[in-house]
């Protein structure tokens, strides 16, 4: 109770907004507007979100369902609120600043996103979500406005609908923005879960390939019109549940066939599709969860390993000797691969070769020569005898890397020449990173983990019409 009261007085004490000078207003929504602004004290540049409603209370503040569930969660790709602040009743959110939204993106485009980006976007935002749902909490309003972007990187914003798994309901009947709304919702269920993320996730997926949004509805009604003449009109082996919700509202749905995703999503891959469809089930329980849709084959060519899978190793080095001029070279083999299959995910763990070479030592071969070819013939003949390096797993012999010595030192590099390194466990010292990507991608690294950054700018072309409904 002390702390609280310490958090509270720190926090709601006046002047606290005097820190920060707002620039520009950037966004004006139902609950807030909110503005770029910069700590005067930092020069960070920050978001600061300022709430419509007053708020009386410190009490009424942090029951709040944003603040509840931003303060729970730490990661990568979920927007980080940096401070509360109330000021004469009014609440202010600090959050970290991104440049733009997913929308503003799409609006602004000309060329369709190639699918490595498509991808490199959504391998993001389905690991905010997996991380999320393991903490006990489900967005409710994922749309393209609510996915932020700055460079290559993209994090799930806007946790004013937020709600805890395990809470118990009636949960609200308007959740989402209209076209990202589950079937489950328009049919006014009050049981839904996570899985509406899931399936707001497969429209904006397949909007971020067709620059498009694929149930464009006009009223709840159209939307559900909108959803069947796209994936066909639910029965009772696709969804008994939707018919019954139907039934309990007098609601009949349109007849419609459906039609293959691939005609209206004509630059999407195979994979690409077959993760959308799944995705926008009609049956909530046959849509992935987030962690398995990063185990989908659409994401086989995004590679991730997990801290506490990642060994961490340092390579013993060969002191270097007075004197001399030539550079001494060394090599090690190192290689990490994961794949993510659609059956499972593949085990992340570093290869077994890698462990052969940390487990009996890396024997290495200095080999010297000399301006002088006389001088030199000696010790090219007492190294050939020795064992040539070989990586770990590899059957042919590498090239042996030559640097030149100088005269006066030569019963040094005769020690040398016949120097290894023993058998011993490497131990801490840089992390290994996987190999490029053949995707169009490169990796970056952020509070520990491994995420990957598309290789292609995003190009800004023709505007992009929307009507927000909902």
């Amino acid at each position: 109770m002390l702390s609280l009261n310490k958090e509270r007085a720190a926090l709601s004490s006046s002047g606290r907004m005097e820190r920060y000078k707002l620039i520009k207003e950037v966004g004006d929504g139902t609950f807030g507007t909110v503005w770029r602004a910069i700590n005067k004290q930092t020069g960070e540049v920050v978001a600061i979100k300022k709430m419509k409603k007053r708020y009386y209370s410190w009490e009424e503040c942090i029951s709040l369902r944003e603040v509840k569930s931003l303060r729970r969660m730490n990661h990568p790709n979920i927007v980080k609120l940096k401070e509360v602040i109330r000021e004469h009743d009014i609440l202010y959110f600090v959050f970290e600043y991104m440049e733009c939204s997913l929308y503003q993106l799409m609006k602004d485009k000309e060329k369709l996103f190639p699918e490595a980006q498509v991808r490199n976007w959504c391998f993001q935002v389905f690991q905010g979500l997996a991380y999320m749902h393991q903490r006990g909490y489900f967005h409710r309003d994922l749309k393209p406005e609510n996915l932020l972007v700055t460079k290559d990187l993209i994090k799930i914003a806007d946790f004013g609908l937020a709600r805890e798994i395990e809470s118990q309901p009636p949960y609200t009947e308007y959740v989402s923005t209209r076209w990202y709304r589950a079937p489950e919702v328009l049919l006014q269920s009050y049981l839904y879960s996570s899985k509406v993320d899931m399936w707001a996730m497969g429209a904006i997926m397949a909007e971020l390939f067709s620059l498009r949004p694929l149930f464009p509805g006009v009223s709840e009604a159209d939307e559900i019109h909108k959803i069947c003449s796209v994936i066909g009109t639910p029965n009772k082996d696709s969804w008994a549940d939707g018919l019954r919700l139907a039934r309990d509202i007098n609601y009949q749905f349109p007849q419609f066939a459906g039609v293959h995703l691939s005609s209206l999503i004509r630059s999407a891959s195979d994979h690409a599709i077959s993760l959308i469809r799944s995705l926008c089930s009609w049956d909530p329980s046959k849509r992935p969860t987030a962690a398995e849709a990063l185990q989908h084959p659409f994401f086989q060519s995004c590679y991730y390993v997990p801290p506490s899978l990642r060994p961490k190793l340092t390579t013993a080095r060969t002191p270097p000797f007075a004197g001399t001029r030539g550079a001494l070279e060394q090599q090690s083999a190192r290689k990490v691969s994961g794949t993510l299959s659609s059956a499972k995910l593949t085990s992340s763990f570093p290869s077994p070769k890698l462990h052969a070479s940390i487990g009996t030592g890396v024997q290495r071969k200095l080999d010297m020569a000399n301006q002088d070819a006389k001088k030199n013939d000696k010790y090219l003949k007492s190294s050939a005898n020795q064992q040539k390096y070989r990586p770990p797993g590899k059957s042919s012999l590498t090239s042996v890397n030559k640097a030149r010595v100088p005269r006066g030192v030569s019963d040094a590099s005769e020690k040398l020449s016949n120097m290894t390194i023993g058998s011993r466990r490497q131990s801490v010292g840089q992390t290994l990173r996987p190999p490029a990507m053949k995707a169009g991608a490169q990796w970056f690294g952020e509070t520990g983990n491994l995420y990957l950054r598309p290789v292609q700018e995003i190009q800004p072309g023709r505007s992009y019409s929307r009507k927000v409904a909902g």
